[in-house]
């Protein structure tokens, strides 16, 4: 059975994005960069809520982007590689292919989805990773942790719940991030 993951970017105190909407701290070196491509290239669907997948076609429908370096054209064809699943009750039409759209979150779904998946998959956005978290559908979590305080904004993780996590695995780059990937128990 494949794991649903909670994969972020997340600063300090906990935000994806300060009080204005805005993750200015998270241009990566390509230390960070490399390691994020790995992560995504071992997945198979991503599952993300509008505004990030908004954020993330352009890696499909902006050539320019993958021209820019062999490390971004990794990353393009890592991500344009899997299947996404994109929940929202505004969005029209999905602008990348092998994308579906779904206008509501259903669990039974995605257990469904993880039974017969032969990759892993991904959850993206703080609102819908906190939908998958609240059904215990969340596997894994693992956080990019960035050197800077915010100071508020959008949670990064579930304010109304507990989760109990066990650690796996840890990295330190050299520009200060940090990743953490952790277990959920009790799923």
């Amino acid at each position: 059975m494949a794991k649903l993951i909670y994969v972020t970017n997340i600063s300090l105190d906990g935000y994806i994005e300060d009080e204005r909407g805005v993750f200015a701290w998270l241009p990566p070196d390509d230390e960070v960069f490399a390691f994020t491509t790995d992560l995504v290239r071992s997945v198979g669907t991503f599952l993300y809520g509008r505004r990030l997948y908004e954020s993330m076609a352009v890696w499909e429908t902006n050539t320019g982007l993958a021209a820019q370096s062999e490390l971004m054209a990794d990353f393009a064809s890592a991500w344009k590689a899997a299947n996404k699943v994109v929940y929202s009750t505004t969005l029209a039409a999905a602008s990348t292919a092998d994308t579906r759209l779904e206008r509501q979150f259903d669990p039974a779904a995605i257990r469904q989805l993880k039974a017969t998946a032969s990759s892993d998959l991904t959850v993206g956005g703080a609102n819908l990773a906190t939908q998958a978290f609240k059904a215990g559908l969340v596997d894994e979590c693992q956080l990019l942790i960035w050197p800077v305080v915010v100071g508020g904004g959008r949670p990064g993780l579930p304010t109304d719940m507990r989760a109990d996590l066990e650690l796996l695995d840890e990295r330190r780059f050299r520009n200060g991030v940090l990743h953490l990937r952790y277990r959920t128990l009790g799923q």
